[in-house]
């Protein structure tokens, strides 16, 4: 990125540049400017304490409600689904799979509307359309009903992870970004005991005419709503208008990240950083990791067909469902902890976790088909890789930066997430059933992969950062200046720092700061960036 296409003014002896107006940048460049001190750690850390207190409790109850909503289609197959609407094999496998193909599709669609609009609203939109779409499962009477609901289910989903790995990065430090991502993931395993005792409760509820998997919609979809709307008037877009700040505090949140050197916001789209995630080779490398990894996600809507085809009644496979959330909490809340805690040890950690799932799929497969219990240990020992994905995902918005970067990045890894899930569920056929051997093989291939993966994509950044360190000092981006007008209406210039905290916003009475970039470097041009690893 020039210069002089972001808009930014460089002060030296060989040119004279041109300061920029503070009446003509947005509202976090002024914040930003105007902190000269460092902050200091207990004040950083009241801050922090502040922020967690008002976001990170809303977005682990939607990450909670989203995952129990998707949840919905596997627990409603010991409901009576699959009855109630005559789904073949294949038919059924096709909801799980047109859910991530309308994902994938919109995925990029979704990532561009959370850079051009206000993020907490465009999710709470997307949210409230998720909860009537899930409701209106329960009117569905056929495969092509259900087709179209678990479609809009999709198109909605793409924002929710997408808009929570920016919330993240605008919030939080690099450190404190992997125990956050893992803190709302983990609420996947929370969704999954919830789901258990909502669908143990409906298989109790005796209505004529209405099944207890309809019951199981209506009630996560009323959930979904409430949150929608909670989530619209209570959840803040950036920490530049976070209700819950004074302006004091919100100039210091941006400064608290700024060692981060990724910024805050852009809202303009800027086509050089969208070729420069193209070409990066790590872009490609997280995505594949993505495709290996979720390709085995489709377990997610036969975990109760398995478990009950161990022997089990429907009520007993509905509560031993929960025992699944419990390993997933326990195995993402220790990873995210050894891997914040250990000094460059994401890589490491990741791998880590992918061995206990490969011991659970040989048990599986080779324990006898009588050993209920056995084989329900080894089916809940297949869970605790959950943790490579989460920290691949917060691995991934550390390494990058450049607010236009993030957006294509996370689209692509998000979009592979999907086509690993679109491919899985065809793994599930009817010929490979009860002890689905194929399946399993093709999951743990698919993990001894993921291992490989994360343990290349380390010594690939550790490289870098070698590199880095040898080379010269770059001061291309040191003196960048704006001018602001002080309270007795005199013009002074201020030092921008060189990670930048800018957003350029087309909100009213913003409409000429299209071009006001400033220093959103990416983790290429800004040579002073190193990666965690």
């Amino acid at each position: 990125m020039s210069l002089e296409s972001s808009g930014a003014v460089v002060k030296d002896e060989k040119r004279n540049g041109v300061a920029i107006s503070a009446q003509e940048v947005d509202t976090a460049a002024q914040l930003a400017a105007g902190v000269s001190s460092d902050l200091e750690p207990q004040e950083a850390l009241r801050i922090r304490k502040k922020i967690d207190k008002h976001i990170l409790p809303m977005m682990c109850i939607l990450y909670w409600i989203q995952y129990m909503d998707k949840m919905t289609l596997g627990n409603s197959a010991i409901l009576g689904i699959q009855k109630s609407t005559n789904l073949t094999t294949n038919e059924y496998n096709w909801l799980s799979t047109v859910f991530y193909l309308s994902y994938l599709l919109f995925e990029y669609p979704q990532n561009l509307a959370l850079q051009r609009f206000p993020v907490g609203k465009w999710m709470s939109l997307n949210i409230f359309t998720w909860g009537i779409a899930l409701a209106c499962h329960a009117a569905c009477k056929n495969f092509a009903g259900l087709l179209v609901v678990r479609m809009i289910l999709g198109v909605c989903e793409g924002s929710i992870t997408a808009g929570f790995m920016i919330v993240t990065s605008m919030f939080y430090t690099r450190k404190e970004q992997t125990l956050r991502v893992g803190y709302w993931f983990l609420m996947n395993g929370i969704a999954q005991i919830m789901a258990g005792f909502i669908s143990f409760g409906t298989l109790h509820i005796k209505t004529h005419g209405f099944a207890p998997w309809q019951w199981l919609m209506i009630i996560t979809g009323v959930l979904t709503l409430i949150i929608a709307g909670t989530f619209w008037f209570l959840f803040p877009d950036s920490p530049t208008n976070a209700w819950f700040l004074t302006l004091d505090e919100r100039g210091k949140a941006i400064q608290r990240i700024k060692e981060n050197q990724t910024g805050v916001e852009n809202k303009h789209f800027k086509k050089e950083q969208m070729i420069e995630a193209l070409v990066d080779p790590k872009t490609w490398l997280f995505a594949l990791l993505s495709i290996l990894n979720d390709i085995p996600n489709s377990v997610s809507n036969q975990q109760q067909l398995i478990v009950s085809s161990f022997g089990f009644t429907y009520l007993q496979t509905t509560l031993l469902g929960c025992v699944n959330g419990t390993v997933e909490i326990l195995t993402i809340f220790t990873g995210v902890q050894l891997a914040a805690r250990l000094p460059n040890a994401r890589g490491y950690v990741g791998a880590a976790y992918y061995m206990p799932t490969l011991l659970g799929i040989i048990l599986v497969n080779f324990l006898p088909w009588g050993d209920k219990v056995g084989l329900l240990i080894g089916q809940y020992m297949t869970g605790v890789c959950t943790t490579g994905f989460v920290l691949s995902l917060s691995w991934l918005n550390n390494v990058t930066a450049g607010h236009t970067k993030k957006v294509v990045t996370n689209a692509i890894m998000l979009s592979a997430y999907c086509v690993g899930n679109a491919l899985g569920p065809f793994m599930w056929q009817q010929k490979y059933k009860p002890r689905n051997h194929i399946p399993w093989i093709v999951i743990a291939i698919c993990y001894i992969l993921c291992a490989l993966l994360m343990l290349f994509i380390r010594e690939l950044l550790r490289r870098e950062n070698l590199r880095r360190d040898n080379e010269p000092t770059d001061e291309s981006y040191d003196e960048i200046y704006i001018e602001k007008i002080a309270e007795d209406g005199t013009r002074v210039e201020v030092k921008v720092d060189k990670v930048g905290y800018f957003i350029s916003d087309c909100r009213k009475g913003f409409q000429s700061v299209t071009r006001q970039e400033f220093l959103d470097l990416t983790d290429l041009q800004n040579r002073d960036f190193r990666y965690v690893l």
